[in-house]
């Protein structure tokens, strides 16, 4: 049971982050509204291709549900199973109202579909482990309880993902939806980590530092998210004159910039002691490489107008930084066999 259980944790931790790809490419696309309602799209279960499939046609089976655009001002949704007439009748239709974005683009709404299909996928093997868990419940009742938390936190994933549509992107939804999946991370990472049965060396410092270190990186990712939605909105005045988009700098980004800093500082430290002490956590050195990769791709989108790629690449590499470190963090504080540094050189 539990070589197959961990199997599938790992499988679950690779897709989730998937989902965290796709969704930084729907952010860096601008095709989060692609599809204006959920679970379907356009009143859909396979979205549409072309415009003219969501307006209005005579003579026409339209589902409930349904959605058509009515005079580009509005979006229509059929109240109830209907064939059309020959002329529009409205007494089967009734205004969309969770927002007003009235815009169909083939392209943001399959990026967005496909973002969606992902996150569907991801949930399969997290639900297959939980069954496995719960069917074993007497000998690991401990996973079995952190196997339906998980499945309970895709299922508020998902809601946060709804009503980030339904409130037409607003930014602390956003937020919200990005935290969520960082926790749903960090579960998936536990799952995997309670198969794991090395013994490490480990040292006070290192490991107060590493939650420290953690604690830093998640304010770095809010404060992200936020700059991430002011440029959204600069993008939206400037089109894609993306010189614009940071001529009136926030002052969150010069938070966002100067908290860097010390973000470097203590992942350098960590960095240091580990060396120093032979402490031989690899782990550390893949957090230095992607706060190496984050901070290339965070002064190329300042001083050469984001380039293709850089914005989902920088939400990504944080991303890992914090389940990497949340993994030094589990074997810091959790692992059994342990040998503390400071004992071996007295």
């Amino acid at each position: 049971m539990e070589n197959n259980f961990h199997k599938l944790a790992k499988l679950s931790l690779v897709l989730i982050y998937i989902v965290i790809i796709a969704g930084a490419f729907v952010r860096m696309t601008g095709s989060g509204m692609g599809c204006p309602d959920w679970p379907k799209c356009f009143g859909f279960y396979i979205p549409p291709t072309e415009q003219s499939q969501i307006l209005f046609k005579p003579n026409t089976d339209y589902n409930k549900g349904q959605m058509i655009i009515y005079n580009q001002e509005e979006l229509l949704v059929a109240k109830s199973d209907f064939k059309s007439d020959t002329s529009l009748n409205l007494n089967n239709w009734e205004v969309y109202e969770k927002h007003d974005y009235v815009i169909f683009n083939p392209v943001h709404t399959w990026i967005e579909y496909i973002n969606r299909l992902i996150g569907a996928i991801s949930g399969i093997p997290i639900l297959l482990f939980t069954i496995l868990s719960i069917v074993y419940y007497k000998k690991f009742r401990h996973l079995t309880f952190l196997s339906i938390i998980t499945v309970f936190a895709m299922g508020f994933q998902a809601w946060l993902g709804k009503t980030v549509v339904d409130s037409n992107l607003a930014a602390f939804k956003i937020t919200m939806h990005m935290l969520m999946a960082l926790f749903i991370v960090a579960l998936l990472i536990y799952l995997v980590y309670s198969g794991s049965k090395s013994i490490i060396k480990t040292n006070k410092t290192f490991k107060y530092l590493i939650l420290f270190g953690l604690f830093l990186t998640l304010i770095q990712i809010v404060l992200g998210t936020q700059v991430r939605q002011l440029v959204d909105e600069q993008a939206k005045l400037f089109a894609y004159d993306k010189s614009m988009w940071l001529s009136d700098i926030p002052v969150v980004y010069e938070y966002h910039r100067t908290f860097s800093i010390l973000v470097i500082s203590v992942n350098t430290a960590l960095f240091l002691i580990n060396k120093k002490l032979e402490l031989g956590n690899r782990y550390i050195n893949y957090v230095m490489m992607l706060i190496v990769l984050e901070i290339f791709t965070g002064a190329s989108m300042f001083y050469f107008d984001f380039p293709f790629g850089t914005q989902t690449a920088h939400l990504v590499f944080a991303s890992i930084i914090f389940g990497l470190q949340f993994y030094i963090l589990l074997q810091n504080f959790l692992t059994e066999n342990k040998l503390k540094v400071d004992d071996l050189q007295t």
